[in-house]
């Protein structure tokens, strides 16, 4: 006759806090990174954009970090990293012709959409 409201149980909601927090940290340590590692400095300069594509770049990540660890801001933030990664993928395969090199960011790219999916169907 009544019909309970279906909750998610508090394991997958520890488990979407872990990956949420373990994507965050490392998105925000790779943004970081793009501030004080000489080889992005190399890398943004093969690129030809200029070096405040390289400081954009490092601000989005940390950004797109951070919004993962808000509630409802998730979803933002890992439209915004996917976008990224799509991006670098993209520069990997045409302006650095290391498309090899694509793969890594394109994983990112993939997983970043399946754990949205996941998040979204649950």
């Amino acid at each position: 006759m009544f019909e309970q409201a279906v909750s998610r149980d508090s394991r997958s909601s520890v488990t979407d806090w872990l990956l949420r927090g373990a994507i965050a940290a490392a998105f925000v340590m790779f943004g970081v990174e793009k501030f004080t590692d000489p080889q992005w400095v190399k890398m943004f300069q093969q690129i030809g954009f200029g070096q405040w594509f390289r400081y954009f770049t490092g601000v989005v990540e940390v950004l797109g970090g951070l919004l993962l660890l808000i509630p409802w801001t998730v979803t933002a933030g890992l439209a915004l990293l996917a976008c990224t990664m799509a991006s670098a993928t993209l520069l990997w395969a045409t302006l650095l012709g290391q498309p090899a090199n694509g793969i890594i960011t394109g994983a990112f790219c993939v997983g970043l959409v399946l754990f949205w999916l996941n998040r979204r169907g649950s």
